[in-house]
């Protein structure tokens, strides 16, 4: 009789193997709000990796927004939008982004993750093209698997090479109903900006549609933080889709897209990931109305965030670390090798500074970096004190 394997048995064995590897994530424990001094772990630490760029999560005005309209609402929506939970404040958050955008509708989804995975894939099908840049995040990669679509991918924001996929789909498949050029806007693991002005030029060449994912651009990029759109002061009919997220610069959660008024009607009738989960708690819908308020009346956060950039830049680049291709408050200290990144990572922890390591999968083999992420409300104090604990760990690890 042959023995019986558990079925679960290979989790653990797989998990060992990425612990073996420092491939695994080790996750620490926020035990207070997440501001540029927090307690984690039971450590008082520097926070450098948070995506609460604008700190806007403890602002006064976003805090008092959810919890008046939780106790007028409740605590959740009662249901899904497309049934019985679309609530006047959800309505009004569609208004409000699109008109911060200036657009003519946005449709805000449960989150960034499933507005890519619920629109991309309906998007294209049998008989249409997804050109997708390699280095995309794994949700736009995830919603392309999703759809029945061909599918091509061009070198990490070459647009030449984009032309040429473009050129050869066209030579090889003369008849796809649809092409979509997707891209992220900021990319996340380094930091640097698509070339979102060449690549809508390309699209409208060969017809195609534009999809980019803002989620790092939103709250910083463009015109009072109105994102990569209003940066490369480009307009609807250039870029179709602009999706975003409030869990980065506005600092508490949910996902949405951008465009015309056909987008939202299509959007909302056939994203699964809309249509089936409930709709976001009326305190979450309240807090980022408010946040887009704090955005259009107070222009000091996006400023600060980018002096606070461009002051911890300089002191990573004066010491010798290579920073990438960072053109945002993501900053990405290049360490090579996993264990590497690991080891300096742990090594400012000690200091007082948290940062993770970024890894493979995440990034490629001999890429791991420390990701930086800096914020409105850090002070030339915690920065000075975070650019010496990296000098401490470089020199001993031989970074620089």
């Amino acid at each position: 009789m042959n023995q019986k394997r558990h079925p679960t048995k290979y989790l653990g064995e797989e998990y060992r193997r990425l612990e073996s590897e420092s491939l695994n994530w080790e996750l620490k424990e926020l035990q207070t709000a997440s501001e540029p001094v927090c307690t984690v772990d039971g450590k008082k630490v520097i926070m450098l990796c948070a995506n609460n760029y604008l700190n806007l999560s403890t602002h006064p005005k976003v805090v008092k927004a959810a919890l008046n309209a939780t106790r007028e609402f409740g605590a959740g929506a009662g249901s899904d939008r497309s049934i019985a939970g679309n609530m006047t404040l959800h309505e009004e958050l569609d208004r409000r982004l699109a008109r911060f955008k200036k657009a003519p509708a946005s449709l805000t989804y449960q989150t960034g993750f499933m507005a890519n995975e619920g629109l991309v894939p309906q998007l294209c099908g049998r008989g249409d093209l997804f050109i997708s840049d390699e280095l995309n995040h794994g949700s736009i990669i995830d919603g392309v698997r999703l759809s029945h679509a061909d599918r091509a991918i061009f070198k990490h924001k070459d647009v030449d090479d984009l032309k040429h996929v473009m050129a050869e789909a066209e030579k090889h498949q003369p008849r796809y109903n649809h092409i979509w050029i997707l891209t992220d806007g900021v990319f996340s693991m380094d930091g640097d900006l698509a070339p979102l002005a060449e690549i809508a030029e390309v699209a409208e060449e060969y017809g195609a549609g534009v999809y980019v994912d803002d989620a790092h651009g939103e709250g910083v990029l463009g015109e009072g933080g109105r994102g990569i759109v209003s940066h490369f002061k480009l307009n609807r009919d250039q870029v179709h889709v602009e999706m975003g997220t409030f869990s980065k610069a506005f600092g508490v959660i949910g996902g949405h897209i951008t465009g015309g008024e056909d987008l939202r009607n299509f959007a909302y009738n056939k994203s699964r990931s809309w249509l089936l989960s409930g709709g976001v708690p009326p305190g979450d819908a309240a807090a980022c109305i408010a946040a887009i308020d704090v955005l259009e009346t107070e222009p000091e956060h996006v400023r600060k965030v980018w002096k606070n950039r461009n002051y911890f830049l300089n002191a990573l680049q004066d010491l010798g670390f290579d920073t990438g291709n960072s053109e945002t408050p993501i900053i990405p200290v290049m360490c090579g090798e996993s264990r590497t990144a690991k080891q300096l990572a742990d090594f400012i922890w000690e200091k007082g500074i948290f940062a993770l390591p970024i890894v493979f999968p995440m990034v490629a083999r001999g890429k791991a970096r420390i990701r930086v992420q800096l914020c409105t409300k850090h002070t030339e104090e915690h920065l000075d004190n975070a650019a010496e604990a990296f000098k401490e760990g470089g020199k001993k690890l031989g970074l620089i």
